[in-house]
C-alpha cells in the first residue's frame, strides 16, 4: 500500500511544489486526491495517514479531474467492514481509478475484481474448481524448481538488479507454468505485462496520476495469446490450469475465451506485480534491519512464515481499491458516520496495516509480530486475494533458497520506487551477495 517501508522514494517532491500533505480538499490536512501527495517522502505520507486515522470520520476528497470524490477509509476496522459487506460496498462499478470504461469492459471482459454477486461468485466457483489438489501439488513443485533455478542463475551471472533477475521472474514463471503457457511466447508476454502496468501511478515528468488501462494494446495482445491457447486446450486438454478452466463445468457454465483472457490478465498483472514488489521490499527490509535478518537466519524454519507476513504488512503491495455505496450506510453501526448511496470510498490497505489500535508500534518491522492480522491480501470477504496462498508460498520458498545458499545476500542502496497512488512498486533494486 502506500505507507511504504522506512525508506523514502528515490525521488522526492519538488520543493517548489506546494505540499499537498499540509493542505487539501479535506480541510487543513492531507489531500489524497492530489497527485503530488504521492510524490512526497514516505515518512511524510505515513504521518498524513496517521493524522487521518485520528479523525472521527472518514475524510472526503474531491477530484478535480472528474468533479467527483471519495471518502478515505484508513482505519483497519473500516477497511474490513467495507470488504466484508459486499452487498453495501459494491465492486461492480469498478475498483480502480478511474473506473474502467464500459467499452473497455465489453471488449476485454470483466475482471473478477470488478464484479459483484452473483457473477463474481459464479466465476470464482469455476476458478476454484479448476485448482484441483493434483494441480496445486504440481504448482508447489514448480515453485521450488523455479526458485532453485533462479538462484542458480544468480550465482552464475551475478546480476545487479534484484527486481528484473529474481523478484519478477519467480511469480511470472510460476504463473505461466501453472497456466500452461508455452516457453516461446513468455518473453513477449512479460514485456506486455510491464507495458500494461507501466501507466499505473504518478508520472514523474507531468506530476499527474497515471491512468490504469493506458496499456490496452498490451492487454489485447496478452488476451489474444491466451485465448488462442484456450481454443487449443478445448480441442486437446493438457494437465494445466488453462485446460481445467476451459473444460470446468459449474452449473452448466465454463469460462469463455474473453473470461479466460480477463482472468489470465488478472493473474499476471496482479500476481506478478504484487509478489515481485513484496519480494523486493522484503530483501531491502531485511537488509535495512540487520537485527531482524539475524533473527530470521537464526531460525529459518520457525520464523520464515512470520517474516513473510510482516513483509507483506509493512510494504503492502497494493495501496488502494475502491467501492461504491449501494445504499445509505452508517459506518461502524448505528450512529456511525453516514455514507450515502452512490458515493465512492477508497480502501487504503497500507494505512489499515499501520493502525495503532491493531498493531503495536506499527512502523516497526518485526518478523516476530503476533498476531499479525494484516490486510495485505485484502480485508476478507468475497474479494479476498485468490492467490494469497501462492504468494506466501513463493515468497517463503525464494527467501529460504536465497538465505540458505547465499546467506550474505543484501540490497545495495535505496530501492528505485515508482511514485504511485495504486501500488507500492519498486522499479529496480541493486543487490549483491
Amino acid at each position: 500500500m502506500n505507507t511504504p517501508a522506512e525508506t523514502s522514494p528515490s525521488t522526492s517532491a519538488d520543493p517548489a511544489v506546494p505540499n499537498p500533505a499540509a493542505s487539501g480538499s479535506a480541510g487543513s490536512g492531507p489531500d489524497l486526491a492530489d497527485p503530488r501527495f504521492w510524490q512526497l517522502p514516505a515518512a511524510v505520507r505515513s504521518a498524513a495517514f496517521a493524522e487521518l486515522r485520528r479523525r472521527p470520520a472518514p475524510a472526503y476528497f474531491g477530484e478535480r479531474a472528474t468533479g467527483r470524490g471519495f471518502h478515505a477509509l484508513v482505519r483497519h476496522a473500516d477497511v474490513v467492514e467495507a470488504s466484508r459487506t459486499p452487498a453495501v460496498f459494491l465492486s461492480g462499478p469498478g475498483v480502480t481509478t478511474p473506473e474502467p470504461a464500459r467499452w473497455v469492459r465489453v471488449l476485454f471482459g470483466d475482471s473478477m475484481v470488478n464484479l459483484d454477486a452473483p457473477r463474481h461468485a459464479q466465476l470464482r466457483r469455476i476458478v476454484s474448481q479448476a485448482f484441483t489438489p493434483r494441480l496445486l501439488g504440481r504448482v508447489e513443485e514448480d515453485v521450488h524448481r523455479i526458485a532453485t533455478a533462479l538462484v542458480d542463475e544468480v550465482e552464475r551471472s551475478r546480476p545487479e538488479d534484484f527486481v528484473g533477475a529474481v523478484a519478477a521472474q519467480l511469480p511470472f514463471q510460476v504463473i505461466c507454468t501453472m497456466m500452461g503457457i508455452p516457453e516461446e511466447p513468455r518473453r513477449a508476454i512479460l514485456a506486455l505485462v510491464d507495458r500494461s502496468s507501466a501507466d499505473i501511478g504518478v508520472a514523474r515528468p507531468r506530476r499527474r496520476l497515471r491512468v490504469p488501462g493506458r496499456g490496452l494494446a498490451a492487454l489485447a495482445r496478452m488476451q489474444g495469446i491466451v485465448a488462442g491457447i484456450g481454443r487449443e486446450r478445448r480441442r486437446r486438454p493438457a494437465e494445466d490450469l488453462i485446460s481445467a478452466l476451459v473444460t470446468a463445468d459449474v452449473d452448466g457454465r465454463r469460462l469463455t475465451g474473453r473470461e479466460l483472457g480477463a482472468f489470465f490478465t488478472l493473474l499476471l498483472v496482479a500476481g506478478v506485480e504484487t509478489t515481485r514488489n513484496a519480494l523486493s521490499h522484503g530483501l531491502h527490509l531485511l537488509t535495512a534491519h540487520p537485527e531482524q535478518r539475524a533473527l530470521l537466519l537464526g531460525d529459518l524454519d520457525g520464523r520464515l512464515d512470520g517474516a513473510v507476513d510482516e513483509i507483506v504488512r509493512h510494504s503492502t503491495p497494493i495501496i488502494q481499491f475502491r467501492r461504491t455505496l449501494a445504499m445509505d450506510h452508517e459506518l461502524g453501526g448505528p450512529g456511525g458516520p453516514l455514507l450515502r448511496a452512490g458515493e465512492k470510498v477508497a480502501l487504503y490497505y497500507g494505512s489499515a496495516n499501520r493502525d495503532e489500535t491493531v498493531f503495536p508500534d506499527p512502523d516497526a518491522f518485526d518478523i516476530t509480530r503476533s498476531p499479525n492480522p494484516h490486510l495485505g491480501f485484502g480485508g476478507g470477504g468475497p474479494h479476498y486475494c485468490l492467490g494469497a496462498h501462492l504468494a506466501r508460498q513463493e515468497m517463503a520458498v525464494l527467501l529460504r533458497e536465497l538465505y540458505t545458499r547465499l546467506p550474505a545476500v543484501r540490497s545495495v542502496g535505496e530501492p528505485d520506487l515508482v511514485p504511485s497512488s495504486f501500488d507500492h512498486r519498486i522499479r529496480s533494486l541493486r543487490f549483491t551477495f
